[in-house]
């Protein structure tokens, strides 16, 4: 039989094997796909930053009051920019409820698609309103139509922290809040466990004196 018309393949196959070792390459035989990569980082979005100071949010804008609400991401809170319209001239009394209204009104509101594609959303439910302190209040009270007792643990982790750090309170990390009527008022703290578990931290909060 005349084996010199041509090569075996399958005699070059310990060959490529060798050079490929010698080159520093390990072949393999078995082929390895791991999926397509992630086409957004979970949580990243441009116009995510950190929280701002009351002070901060002093000037309007053609848009409207600049402020951060905090939403829901991978089980933690999460700031993004938003915006509420407060008329010129409004006394600063009435100028806190309103920013409080539309915070409330911007976390209940549908992240925007970009948002969702990146992971957020939102526990708050709408038609919920707030409104200022009431005759034996403290001046820096908000009550909720809503009792904040009767709020799931996330959406309340929302509302404290977003109005906690914003023209709505006083500053410092804590809110006043209240239930309609006369409903005891509490002082809510927004704190680091709180950010980052929101489902199980509930916000740590004292009486407030008078109330």
């Amino acid at each position: 039989m005349n084996v010199r018309g041509g090569r075996r393949p399958w005699l070059a196959v310990p060959v490529l094997a060798a050079l490929l070792a010698g080159c520093g390459i390990r072949a393999t035989e078995v082929p390895t796909d791991f999926g397509p990569a992630p086409s957004r980082v979970p949580c990243s979005l441009s116009d995510v930053t950190a929280p701002t100071s009351p002070d901060s949010v002093a000037a309007q804008t053609p848009a409207g009051v600049p402020v951060q609400v905090f939403l829901l991401c991978a089980s933690q809170l999460v700031t993004v920019d938003r915006a509420v319209r407060v008329p010129d001239g409004t006394p600063e009394a009435r100028r806190r409820v309103l920013v409080a209204q539309g915070l409330l009104d911007e976390l209940a509101r549908t992240p925007t698609a970009s948002e969702t594609e990146a992971g957020y959303t939102t526990d708050v439910r709408g038609g919920m309103s707030v409104s200022g302190p009431g005759p034996k209040d403290p001046e820096d009270a908000l009550r909720l139509s809503t009792p904040p007792a009767d709020l799931a643990s996330y959406a309340l982790a929302q509302i404290v922290c977003t109005f906690s750090d914003s023209a709505a309170a006083e500053g410092g990390g804590h809110v006043v809040l209240g239930g309609p009527d006369n409903a005891p008022l509490r002082r809510y703290a927004c704190t680091p466990e709180v950010r980052s578990r929101p489902g199980s931290q509930v916000p740590p909060s004292s009486t407030v004196d008078g109330a």
